[in-house]
């Protein structure tokens, strides 16, 4: 509905600029584009497997795989691709996109012959007949409905059907190259631009749970704080004692000044401890051991 009213409000707003109409009825109708999240919908490999074991082609096998694996738009841009845009030899394949094609730069784009995609796409060409310019070629009649198709094999394969069939797919692969790649390289793939990315189409999913746990419990950092504090209290940092060894202490002791009794006094029974992990006390540590050090470099 927002898309909806978002192109009525552009029909108007051209109205009013050409003077055909005093106003705009739409002009304060809230018309943006809004992600639902709850449409989202992540499609496994096993999923994604089941489904193409129940395609009851070859080319609707690569039709499948090139949405799921290759991040491609259904119907514009699968259909659209060319014998002539595939580049075996370097490993990737060229995607022209009639939906970016009027931006600068967006007419078309490199993607990776991705392992889970190859084996589709080697499939079709051995099997397509010679002088073939499109790699898809039984589906690209426009009564075909490609949605319907789709629900139907979905069915056969035991599984329920998401929503927004043909875009959860991209939005899956998309979610898969994020994990792996970096955010502008997985975008730059799959056709979109980050923050559209972000938006609509990178998904939260259970595997990031699993894995966020998993590493938790593989890192008890409490434990290895405790374990670092208990330390502190009988260890000295050896970087705090610089090179100060008991030949050393032989050497300073001829020049240190002896103290009269009465100048001691008792501690009591709290005692005085100095831990090296306080604020200021590894600094005090480390200038006696310079202080040491030079003493010995420099004997009275």
């Amino acid at each position: 509905m927002r898309r909806s009213c978002g192109v009525a409000k552009q029909w108007f707003k051209a109205a009013v600029r050409s003077k055909t109409l005093p106003d705009n009825p739409f002009a304060d109708q809230v018309a943006a584009v809004k992600a639902n999240t709850k449409r989202f919908h992540f499609i496994s490999g096993e999923q994604a497997e089941a489904i193409l074991d129940s395609c009851p082609d070859t080319e609707w096998r690569l039709l499948f795989a090139l949405a799921r694996y290759g991040g491609l738009r259904v119907p514009s841009e699968a259909l659209g691709l060319k014998w002539t845009d595939i580049d075996w030899t370097n490993g990737r394949f060229v995607v022209s996109s009639p939906k970016t094609e009027h931006h600068q730069g967006h007419e078309s784009r490199e993607v990776p012959l991705f392992p889970e995609l190859l084996p589709r796409l080697r499939e079709a060409f051995e099997q397509a007949e010679p002088g073939s310019e499109f790699c898809i070629t039984r589906y690209r009649d426009q009564k075909v409905n490609l949605r319907t198709r789709l629900l139907w094999i979905i069915k056969r394969a035991g599984l329920k059907p998401w929503p927004k069939l043909w875009q959860n797919l991209r939005s899956t692969r998309e979610t898969e190259l994020a994990d792996q790649f970096p955010a502008h390289v997985a975008s730059a793939w799959i056709g979109n631009s980050v923050a559209v990315a972000v938006k609509y189409y990178l998904q939260v999913t259970e595997e990031h749970f699993k894995q966020a746990a998993k590493k938790a419990t593989q890192n008890p950092t409490s434990k290895a704080h405790e374990s670092s504090r208990n330390d502190s209290k009988t260890q000295m940092p050896s970087e705090a004692l610089g090179s100060v060894s008991s030949s050393d202490c032989e050497r300073l002791r001829p020049i240190a000044t002896s103290c009269h009794p009465s100048e001691i006094q008792t501690m009591g029974d709290t005692g005085l401890e100095l831990c090296p992990n306080a604020p200021g006390n590894t600094r005090i540590l480390a200038q006696a051991a310079q202080n040491a050090a030079h003493l010995l470099s420099h004997p009275r």
